[in-house]
Formats: structure tokens, C-alpha cells, sequence
């Protein structure tokens, strides 16, 4: 049986910019029952059509794709992937629609916009196919921080006490007692992955004998914003991986956008850092595979892998390079995934120690959740 075609609305303030996607997605498969030239507009066209899926532009008149998406979300829940531009502006203001509840982004490339976004249909109808089956509940920092907040309003609960039925929540603070010394980790993850990856690594104690690599698949203009956010919400020191970059206790890095990042060297608890801006044949730049193989290579300390959510099957060749070393590795569960398909297909390989949900995988890392 075929799956089912996915009905999308797509808004974009550019009539052009409209047609183009529209026949791109109706190329690919995907049946646009919709179209809006701003927020206000997407509001009332989504109501009416009822989609499985809206690509969102995020500069439009009216109201923009940050305020569609929080009233969409509050008003009409539906799975909404952001196009915005590969800028430094872009990525905050992606960010902030990330945090509102959209589920991911497609960037579009500057300068001739329609021409670079033309070259990556593939790539455009195969992310709106994955965010059309994504789990709202598990998207949005915002949007799951204000539905907690109403739920303990509504019934004289604190936030804190409702964590426990919620899978993707932490299950309570991890120590860093439990940690090998000299402990590096490597996490993978794409669609949902930066909320995903902000929950985990805030949860990491900071005097945990840590060090290691996030490699989240993301442009090269919003790696860096990344890393600060993780930066700003975690006791751990996390900056964007740049050649040579040595790593040592209590520092993270974020591998630049439109590179692959290697450990090329671990020695007494340091590891050195070289970004790679070359193909090596994964389909995506950074690749999780990459990170992970070339630290199963010259990591002789405990090496801990990490696969969250996201779409496709990156990371499951790494994760069978470090299980073959001994290294342990853990993978985000169903329930509390955007997109069950990295930790999906790297589970499948049989090379994961664990399968936990999102608000154990800290727990995991320090050895407090067997």
C-alpha cells in the first residue's frame, strides 16, 4: 500500500515564490490544497482546508510567520516547516518559530532565492513528507512551557510535577558522580533536534568529566546561534567547532553547518577539532556518520553516542563504528520524538545499548538511567 499524500497549505508573501513551491511539492507527490499570502490569511485558509502540513515564509505583511505560527498553533495545530533565509537574522528568527512550535526549517539559499530553492526540490518534498507526520506534542519550547503552565493554572500543580507523565520531559536533575574520566560524547539529530539537543545538554551536570560534539543538521549561518543558545542554557561551554579547535573538560561543540567536523585527535582528555569542507557521500553536511567514525578511530577513552530525533538515516553507520569499539550508545524512543527516523533506523542496526525517552537521555550520559 502507498503512503498517504500529505495536504499542504503553502504561504509565502511572493505570488511567484508561491507558485514555485506549490509546483514543486505537487511534482514530488504532495497534493498544495492551499495557498496564503501571509499569516493572517494562512490562519483562515488552514481552518477552512483542514492540511496535514504549511510551509510558513517568515518575512511577510500583516502578520508574520513567528505570530502565524504561535496563533496556529494555540488556534489549529497543525505540523508547520519554516522557509526562511541562510542569514544571521534568518536563524534567530527561525529559531523563535521553532520555539513557537513550527517542527523545522528549510533555508533558502541568498541571492536568487527561487533558483537555489528549484535545486533542492528533492530535498524540500522529502521535509515536508517528514514534518506532515511529525508528534506537535513534543514540538515547540514555547508552546509545551505554556500548555504545562495552563495545565498547572487549571488543576494547582507546579509545572515540575506534571514531568512525570510526560515522556519527552526530564525525569530530575543529573549528577555528574556517575561519569567515566575523560568521558567524550557525540550527539546526532536532525528534524525536532534543537529543542531536543537544548533539553539534553541542559540537563548535564557541569562538573561532569564531559567533552564532546553535537552534530545537528543545520545551515552553516544558524550553527553559530545555535551554540550560543546551548550555550546560555546549559552549565556546559559550548561554542561552534572551527579547525583546530581543541575540546577539553566541560566543553561542547556544535559542528559548523555545510561542513563535516572530525576528531582527529584524543589524548589525555583533549580532543582536536578539523572541519572538513568537502563531500564524503553521506547526502548531508554535517554528517553524524562522519563525527562518529572518526572518533570511533582515535578515541581510546569511554565514548558515549547519542542519535534524537530527525528524519533519514544519518548516524547509523557511526553508531555501529562506536558499538564495535565498545562505545555505549543510546537513541531517543518513538513516543518522544518529532521524527522517529534516525534513532529508528540506528536502533535497527542492533549496535544501541539504549532506547530512552528524551528526558532520560541526560540520565543515560551520566550513567544514572541504566
Amino acid at each position: 500500500m502507498s503512503a498517504r499524500v500529505p495536504r499542504t497549505v503553502v504561504v509565502d508573501d511572493s505570488r511567484f515564490m508561491r507558485g514555485l513551491i506549490a509546483d514543486i511539492l505537487e511534482s514530488g507527490g504532495v497534493e498544495v490544497v492551499g495557498e496564503a499570502g501571509d499569516g493572517r490569511e494562512a490562519l483562515s485558509v488552514v481552518a477552512e482546508v483542514d492540511p496535514d502540513v504549511v510551509t510558513m515564509d517568515v518575512e511577510m505583511p500583516e502578520m508574520n510567520g513567528i505570530e502565524a505560527v504561535e496563533r496556529l498553533m494555540a488556534e489549529n495545530p497543525t505540523p508547520t516547516l519554516m522557509l526562511s533565509a541562510y542569514t544571521a537574522e534568518g536563524a534567530e528568527e527561525t529559531f523563535a518559530a521553532l520555539d513557537a512550535g513550527a517542527v523545522d526549517f528549510f533555508a533558502k539559499p541568498g541571492g536568487e532565492v527561487s533558483m537555489g530553492v528549484s535545486r533542492m526540490e528533492e530535498q524540500l518534498v522529502e521535509t515536508v513528507r517528514s514534518v506532515a507526520g511529525a508528534d506537535l506534542s513534543t514540538a515547540g519550547r514555547r508552546r509545551r512551557s505554556d500548555a504545562a503552565a495552563a495545565a498547572a493554572s487549571a488543576g494547582g500543580a507546579t509545572p515540575a510535577s506534571t514531568s512525570a507523565s510526560d515522556p519527552a520531559s526530564p525525569s530530575g536533575g543529573a549528577t555528574g558522580a556517575d561519569i567515566e574520566p575523560n568521558t567524550t560524547l557525540i550527539i546526532g539529530s536532525s528534524t525536532g533536534g534543537p529543542d531536543a539537543v537544548e533539553r539534553v545538554v541542559s540537563a548535564l551536570p557541569g562538573e561532569a568529566d564531559l567533552r564532546g560534539v553535537v552534530v545537528q543538521h543545520m545551515p552553516e549561518a544558524f550553527t553559530g546561534r545555535f551554540a550560543t543558545r546551548l550555550d546560555d542554557a546549559c552549565e556546559l561551554s559550548v561554542r561552534e567547532a572551527e579547525d583546530g579547535m581543541r575540546l577539553g573538560r566541560g566543553e561542547l561543540a556544535v559542528a559548523k553547518g555545510g561542513h563535516h567536523l572530525e576528531i582527529t585527535n584524543a589524548r589525555n582528555g583533549r580532543l582536536r577539532l578539523t572541519v572538513i569542507d568537502e563531500e564524503r557521500g553521506e547526502g548531508v553536511r554535517p554528517s553524524v556518520n562522519v563525527t562518529m567514525r572518526s572518533a570511533a578511530d582515535v578515541v581510546d577513552d569511554p565514548l558515549i553516542g547519542v542519535i534524537l530525533t530527525g528524519m533519514g538515516g544519518d548516524g547509523s553507520d557511526g553508531v555501529q563504528a562506536l558499538s564495535r569499539i565498545g562505545a555505549r550508545v543510546l537513541a531517543q524512543d518513538e513516543e518522544s520524538c518529532v521524527v522517529y527516523g534516525m534513532p529508528k533506523r540506528a536502533a535497527a542496526t542492533g549496535a544501541v545499548d539504549s532506547v530512552l525517552p528524551l528526558g532520560d537521555i541526560a540520565a543515560g550520559i551520566t550513567g544514572e538511567h541504566s
